[in-house]
This record gives C-alpha cells, sequence and structure tokens, in this order.
C-alpha cells in the first residue's frame, strides 16, 4: 500500500496487470518479410512482457500464405484445403515469431484446436505464447478469441492494417464514419456484409465476432502498422476502435 502511495505522490500510477490476447495480422508480419520488421512487434511485446502482463500472442498468415493458396487454388484445391495451406503459412510466421523472442517465448505447434488447451493453460504467464491457426473455416481472428476464452482474458487486441471500424468501406467512400467506440452488434452487422472465405476474413472474423460477444470480452482494434498503438492500446491513448458492452 505504502508503494501505490509513493507512486500516485510522484505521479507514476501502478501498473495493472492483465491477461492480454494479441491477434497480430499476417500483413504486418509479412509486407516487408525482414528481420527488421519483425523486430519492431517482438520488441513491442517483451515491453509488454517486461511490464508484467500475461501475453498470448496469434499471428496470422499474411501474404505469403495467400500466395501460396492462390497456387493450390490454379490446381483446384477446394475451400478446405485453401483454408489448410492457410493455416500452415500462420504457422510458419508463428514459428519464426516465437524463435525471436528467445527464451521468453513458446510456440504452440499444430494441432486439433480441443488438444492445445492443455498446454496454453500450463504455460500461460511464465512464456509469451505464441500461437497460430488450429482450424478451418476460420481465421485466426478466431483462434485469438478461443484462446482468450480459455484462459479467461482481460482484453484482445486485433492488430491489424487499418485504424479501425468503419460503417463502410473507407477506401472507396469518402463519407465513410469510423467507430471509436461500439457494441458487439454493431460490429457483427458490419462484419455479415463483407466475404468471409480462405484468406479473406476482412476486417474481422464473424465467428470470432459472435465468440467475443458470447464471452463479452473487450476487443481493440488497431493499425499494427505502427507497432506502438498496440501498447497505447492499455493506456486508451490508441487511434483504433473499442468493441464492448456500453
Amino acid at each position: 500500500m505504502k508503494g501505490i502511495l509513493n507512486d500516485l505522490l510522484n505521479n507514476k500510477m501502478p501498473i495493472i496487470i492483465m491477461k492480454i490476447v494479441i491477434s497480430l495480422g499476417g500483413s504486418l508480419l509479412t509486407r516487408d518479410l525482414t528481420t527488421e520488421n519483425f523486430k519492431r512487434y517482438v520488441d513491442v511485446i517483451l515491453k509488454l512482457k517486461k511490464d508484467g502482463h500475461k501475453l498470448i500472442v496469434v499471428c496470422g498468415g499474411g501474404k505469403v500464405a495467400r500466395d501460396y493458396q492462390a497456387i493450390a487454388k490454379a490446381f483446384n484445391a477446394d475451400k478446405d484445403q485453401l483454408d489448410f495451406v492457410g493455416i500452415m503459412g500462420t504457422h510458419v510466421n508463428a514459428a519464426t515469431f516465437c524463435y525471436c523472442l528467445g527464451d521468453a517465448g513458446y510456440l504452440i505447434k499444430w494441432k486439433e484446436q480441443e488438444k492445445i488447451k492443455p498446454e496454453v493453460k500450463k504455460h500461460f504467464g511464465k512464456k509469451i505464447i505464441v500461437a497460430a491457426g488450429y482450424g478451418v473455416g476460420c481465421s485466426t481472428d478466431f483462434d485469438a478469441a478461443y484462446l482468450a476464452e480459455v484462459v479467461k482474458a482481460d482484453l484482445l487486441i486485433n492488430a491489424t492494417n487499418v485504424d479501425g471500424v468503419y460503417d463502410k468501406d473507407p477506401k472507396t467512400n469518402s463519407d465513410a464514419k469510423k467507430f471509436r467506440k461500439m457494441n458487439y452488434k454493431e460490429l457483427i452487422g458490419i462484419i455479415q456484409g463483407n466475404e468471409q472465405s480462405p484468406g479473406q476474413y476482412r476486417l474481422f472474423d464473424l465467428k470470432a465476432a459472435k465468440l467475443i460477444q458470447k464471452i463479452k470480452l473487450k476487443t481493440v482494434i488497431v493499425d499494427g502498422t505502427d507497432p506502438e498503438e498496440i501498447v497505447r492500446v492499455l493506456s486508451e491513448d490508441h487511434n483504433g476502435t473499442e468493441v464492448s458492452f456500453y
């Protein structure tokens, strides 16, 4: 108690330790597939770990996965097969990212989704858990929401290549309105108008949106092209969109 009072007197607010799941878009990792680009995100995650937060990072597939899917599609791979190719792409990204974390990271290798739960619970909080995709018919956004439910996370951060949620596509509509805060029903309504297919789970996975609504999980969608936006979510100084009951 004395330490907290001293912090307050010195204008230093104590850090609230949180259980956080970060859905790290593959587009962020693979748009510039270099050591330097991976380091930008590794540094941010290690900073959050140093502050005491318990973390899971779920890596998406990005361009690498889509390129492989395009090849498979040219040879008439079906939807589930394309999904599986994409899943394998997420694991390449996750393994690379985990090994960049050094001893701080723990990789959840591919297996059926239900079978990862004991492993996640065992290592959560001790290491930065790095995960990927584990089931067809959804994106890694759903895997992130699923793992958030497993560990009873306080927060899901969806770091992607857009700066939040709009009522319509801002690229083609100059009058598009951006939401600073919205509820789950509003998010689901917008997502239902987007394409949901392998490699094309745009903005956020519909299945994931329904799960965060079910478990009442606060979710923040931010432009992760600036890795510091991920950190700013915790101080609520970000420029993204918060999804919750309000």
